[in-house]
């Protein structure tokens, strides 16, 4: 079944769920999920620059909630009860997961990523190289690329409803700090370096401070932008108050290469990692 019979089997079922009483509506849904698990398919891609959601493979999982039943998935001493099985044939795959760490199914990692005792949710992509530490999420359709550092802690939110809106996006080269939060559909564009505790949703203020003036951004991180927690004055009936912000305080240099560079950001502007 190609990919156009398949979205317009998985649209329609959407938005009728009495299709899913007809075996080929189930079977669009599953060869959906498959193929989203091995790769071939993705909830969100980059083009002509922008990022872009494909909507009918987020209501192809949504429906697959629907079909799937739930059951008792017993891995050595552990024991699960949930619809939804964990990823397998890792092997295979190239893909390091190092226990208790868990890879829900439809879930993509590519070769030669590292999944320390952390999460990924079913949606989400992971891009080779990339290290997701020790209980760091990657909530579902997150869309995390290659050679990105997810330190210890990092919490990506999931975004699987309205299946229209963009899922949280890490690109190429990225460093996420322990214990940072990116959600609501927030883009970390390529080499950016977030500082520890750094807390971003779509209404959250990105002040570039490094200028004469500042300037701001809300829901995007600049390309190799160096970003620490910070705080603006805000005034309440009760006072004025600090509310949370990111700053942006210099760039990761385009001179270097990207570990020589990571390393240097963190030293000169004194980034807790």
């Amino acid at each position: 079944m190609d990919a156009a019979l398949l979205e317009a089997r998985v649209t329609a079922a959407f938005r009728d769920r009495a299709l899913l009483q007809d075996s080929q509506t189930r079977s669009a849904v599953l060869l959906a999920l498959a193929a989203l698990d091995r790769g071939d398919l993705r909830v969100a891609e980059k083009r002509d620059g922008a990022w872009v959601t494909q909507a009918w493979v987020k209501e192809a999982i949504l429906l697959f909630f629907a079909l799937a039943e739930m059951r008792v998935m017993e891995v050595g001493p552990f024991e699960f009860h949930d619809k939804v099985p964990l990823k397998k044939d890792l092997a295979a795959a190239g893909v390091r997961l190092v226990p208790p760490g868990v890879i829900r199914y439809g879930a993509h990692v590519e070769a030669g990523a590292v999944v320390m005792p952390g999460y990924v949710n079913i949606g989400a992509r992971v891009g080779s190289g990339t290290m997701v530490d020790t209980w760091a999420t990657v909530g579902s359709c997150a869309q995390v690329g290659r050679n990105v550092h997810l330190s210890g802690g990092v919490g990506l939110g999931g975004v699987l409803e309205p299946p229209s809106a963009l899922p949280v996006i890490v690109e190429d080269g990225a460093f996420i700090g322990s214990r940072s939060v990116v959600v609501e559909g927030v883009v970390v564009e390529e080499e950016a370096v977030l500082g520890a505790n750094v807390v971003l949703t779509a209404t959250t203020r990105i002040i570039d401070v490094t200028g004469e003036a500042p300037r701001e951004f809300r829901g995007r991180v600049p390309a190799r932008s160096v970003v620490i927690p910070g705080s603006v004055p805000r005034a309440f009936p009760a006072g004025s108050y600090g509310v949370p912000c990111a700053l942006i305080i210099g760039q990761r240099s385009a001179s270097t290469d990207r570990k020589t560079s990571l390393e240097r950001a963190l030293r000169d502007f004194g980034v807790s990692a």
